[in-house]
């Protein structure tokens, strides 16, 4: 009789540890990949997603089916949490964005978002209290804008192809106007005084110009950039990082950039350093794209002059941009806005948005994903859509997320 109380006991701990691992399984079974008979542990990520106002709910949804097949290719998960901020949420509680949302984004390595916009909303309350706020509370110090066309025919510029548009812009982005600086004196008289202030740190400055240097030094892989003049070859240059200021008229703030521009610049001997002018850098845009390798500037220079990046690459519907903070959330968004009249129309172009989603998967580490993407996009639209305006494209919105999904 002991034998067999003994052998029961031992069969119960034995269903116990067998329920037990069953239940481990159970949890663990969507991060586990098999791969040659063995099984791998799945990278996974948790990624905060606001789908926003107009269309970007729809352009998002696309993005989100590609990166999932992404996942799916090369071995990780993506694991979405969706939140309502926006327009119709502003509508109907009077809340932008609660103090725990801001706390509880926090706790992601990364944010998806659409588009804020709302033709019921006054102009400003969404942006700042959504996008604006989310750049600076979380520090996302650094916008950064890829500009790179990918078809010939979708350029307005004469004469230009893909080898002349491929630059990055990297924009300073919790300083400078946009700080929220400044007041009015006498409002609503005709006496009135309105003073909005540029503030530029040397704390801010120096990590902007950072990055900036960082990712000169390396976006070309060690390979001469195609634009270095033979001398500059011949010295060791491999790249190039342009400043876009105003030292001749703002000459505070860009005082500060340019010194701290100068006394960085010998740290990094493969980067040419080179200076222009904001007006002489949009006349440049236009007529010798090709001269722009990696451009650093500040909030108010880089919010102007990747609008006018974005026509040259194709437009809106291809721009798509990160705020990036290195140490702790991101957020990428397609650079359109929210279309409001082509809300449910399937209309709407989604490639921009597929690109944001490239550029997380690349800030989250999945290099090869990210590449894909941007290669099956490239793809698609030398073969398959007939223009990037919406309701032009040949296809539907749906349609073209499925096309760049199947071609990864």
């Amino acid at each position: 009789m002991r034998m067999i109380s003994r052998l029961n006991r031992n069969c119960l701990r034995l269903q116990n540890s067998i329920a037990s691992a069953r239940r481990i399984l159970s949890i663990a079974a969507p991060v586990l990949l098999k791969r040659g008979g063995v099984f791998l542990t799945m990278k996974s990520y948790d990624i905060a997603v606001i789908g926003g106002d107009g269309t970007g709910p729809e352009v998002t949804r696309e993005a989100l089916k590609v990166a999932e097949a992404a996942g799916a290719r090369f071995g990780f998960r993506l694991n979405w949490r969706h939140y309502d901020f926006g327009g119709d949420r502003y509508l109907k509680t009077g809340e932008v964005l609660p103090d725990s949302a801001v706390e509880e984004l926090r706790k992601f390595k990364a944010i998806f978002l659409g588009a804020v916009g709302h033709p019921q909303v006054k102009p400003g309350i969404l942006e700042k209290g959504i996008l604006l706020r989310l750049r600076f509370e979380l520090e996302q110090y650094i916008n950064l804008r890829p500009v790179k066309l990918y078809r010939a025919q979708d350029c307005p510029l004469k004469d230009k192809g893909p080898e002349h548009v491929d630059f990055v812009v990297v924009r300073e982005n919790n300083e400078g106007l946009y700080a929220g600086s400044g007041g009015y004196l006498f409002k609503g008289t005709p006496h009135e005084v309105a003073i909005q202030e540029s503030v530029n740190t040397r704390r801010g400055v120096d990590r902007c110009l950072k990055y900036a240097f960082d990712l000169a030094q390396k976006r070309r892989g060690g390979q001469p950039w195609k634009g270095l003049k033979p001398e500059d070859v011949q010295a060791g240059k491999t790249t190039q990082l342009t400043l876009c200021g105003k030292t001749n008229v703002l000459t505070y703030a860009f005082d500060l950039w340019y010194r701290a521009f100068q006394e960085m610049a010998p740290q990094y001997p493969t980067v040419k350093s080179d200076y222009a002018h904001v007006d002489a850098i949009c006349m440049w845009f236009v007529k010798n794209p090709e001269w722009f390798d990696v451009i650093v500037t500040d909030n108010m220079f880089g919010d102007i002059i990747t609008d006018l990046a974005a026509m040259i690459q194709g437009g809106l519907g291809v721009a798509a941009g990160g705020n990036l903070n290195p140490e702790g959330t991101s957020m990428f968004e397609p650079m359109g806005g929210s279309a409001p009249k082509y809300t449910g129309q399937n209309v709407i172009n989604p490639l921009a948005a597929i690109n944001a989603a490239g550029m997380m998967l690349d800030f989250l580490g999945e290099a090869q994903a990210a590449t894909a993407i941007e290669n099956a996009t490239i793809k698609i639209i030398n073969t398959k859509i007939q223009s990037l305006a919406a309701g032009k494209m040949g296809y539907g919105t749906t349609q073209v997320g499925d096309l760049v999904a199947a071609a990864l």
